[in-house]
């Protein structure tokens, strides 16, 4: 009854990853709120893939295209990443001017191989984990560090753009991308508050990605 009841109410559970969480959904849902006030958002962030299916959550913001049948699933544009480091870094220790000079520097980068990493390294075999002068799975914590000036590491090139003392290094020797997808189960595409939630979730990202 709160899924399909009248009018915009309820709660609706989002999951995503932790940077696209914290970094570029609170705004998107602070628009949501204001336009539907009795609308409850439940936000999981995890980088773990959640099943639609198992109904983990209602929504889901992947960075990989949906196999599963019996999702609704948009695609929302590409996240552009990019190698990045904080003015004071390069001040400190000089800009690289090729992929052979990041041997000469402090690089930020994963702890366990994933599949995307591996991927990865296939073109840039220069990214790899005895490379980096620190080392954490966290997408946040990488994030973080780069601000910081710890050393140069792998970010969102739009979310590095927000701030103008983080440089993006060699655009065209390191060039990333993200698919993004927005999903949910079909037999939501009939709740109001799932569907309200879909579609400025949608906006929102497309916006932030300048799809």
């Amino acid at each position: 009854a709160e899924s399909h009841g009248a009018g915009i109410r309820g709660t609706v559970r989002v999951t995503a990853s932790d940077v696209v969480g914290v970094e570029v959904l609170p705004p998107i849902i602070a628009q949501l709120q204001q336009m539907h006030p009795d609308l409850k958002v439940e936000l999981v962030l995890t980088n773990r893939v959640q099943d639609l299916l198992k109904r983990e959550a209602d929504i889901a913001v992947r960075m990989t295209q949906p196999k599963q049948e019996l999702l609704i699933a948009r695609r929302v544009g590409v996240v552009k990443l990019g190698l990045h480091a904080h003015t004071r870094y390069l001040q400190q220790y000089g800009t690289p001017t090729s992929l052979a000079d990041l041997a000469q520097h402090a690089l930020i980068g994963f702890d366990e191989e994933t599949a995307y990493v591996r991927a990865a390294a296939k073109s840039f075999p220069i990214w790899n984990r005895d490379a980096f002068a620190v080392r954490t799975d966290s997408d946040l914590a990488q994030l973080a560090l780069i601000r910081a000036g710890s050393g140069i590491g792998i970010c969102q090139v739009a979310l590095a753009a927000r701030n103008p003392d983080l440089v993006h290094l060699l655009p065209g020797s390191f060039p990333l991308e993200l698919e993004t997808w927005l999903t949910m189960h079909e037999d939501l595409r009939n709740s109001p508050r799932c569907k309200a939630t879909f579609d400025v979730l949608l906006q929102g990202l497309q916006a932030y990605m300048g799809s």
